[in-house]
């Protein structure tokens, strides 16, 4: 049984009494703080479906987080759940090289209001906030963003870091259902191309920066400056619990 009060404590947020994008900025900033973004299952080779009740037991009955299909599905049944118009959208990622990740294999959320924005709870270090297509250029302490048409049909997430503008993927506004990326997801999860099948990847957006913990390295950002720890195995343990609210049965 899936409850939208649940889901919200799950995450620190109170049922929405207007649908206003200070509403829907507010729900993606809280979830994004306390929801990580995070591969530890596929590590594990502990399967992930794309089935809204397992994944709402996941997130919110065991407290942990996922990656873009169960963080973003989750979000857009709890969006049209509050009266939000919000669809599922794929996206390519665009790697820092320039190339593209494998296609459409991203899910995103489009929501209107009194005009289409993105949002994503799902992408790991990346916009707080709802994005406009317009091509306004919005800031948050993660960076300034903004969403230019590609073409006719594709628009592209770009993130401008050290007066350089950087490409993090390309979408199209068509509808999605979540079962339309059963290929991607299976692939993310043993494809030795996915960026997800290596090491362990577990990150939060913090009130001013992000925590991050990549294999046994955690990276805490915090207003521009970054601090990195080595740790143990008892170390990381511990930093799932205190600063993820993850525990693993290993």
């Amino acid at each position: 049984m899936m409850d939208t009060t649940a889901y919200l404590k799950r995450f620190n947020a109170y049922p929405v009494e207007e649908l206003f994008l200070q509403d829907l900025a507010h729900l993606q900033s809280l979830h994004m703080q306390h929801v990580p973004f995070e591969n530890l299952d596929v590590i594990r080779k502990v399967p992930i479906y794309l089935n809204l009740e397992t994944i709402y037991e996941k997130i919110v009955n065991h407290h942990r987080g996922g990656y873009c299909y169960e963080l973003n599905g989750l979000f857009h049944w709890l969006l049209q759940e509050l009266g939000f118009d919000a669809k599922l959208i794929s996206a390519t990622v665009m790697k820092p090289d320039g190339t593209a990740a494998k296609a459409d294999t991203h899910a995103a959320i489009l929501v209107e209001l009194d005009a289409p924005y993105l949002m994503d709870v799902g992408f790991g270090d990346s916009t707080i906030s709802p994005i406009p297509l317009g091509g306004e250029r919005h800031t948050d302490h993660s960076g300034t963003y903004k969403i230019e048409p590609h073409d006719e049909i594709f628009y592209d997430l770009i993130r401008e870091e050290d007066g350089k503008e950087r490409i993090l993927y390309r979408f199209s506004t068509a509808e999605k259902q979540l079962a339309d990326f059963h290929e991607g997801c299976v692939f993310n999860q043993v494809s030795e191309k996915s960026t997800f099948t290596h090491d362990d990847l577990v990150t939060r957006a913090t009130e001013n920066g992000r925590i991050t913990l990549s294999g046994h390295q955690l990276t805490r950002s915090e207003n521009g400056k970054k601090e990195k720890t080595e740790l143990t195995d008892e170390e990381k343990i511990h930093v799932l619990k205190t600063e993820f609210g993850i525990e693993l049965n290993e």
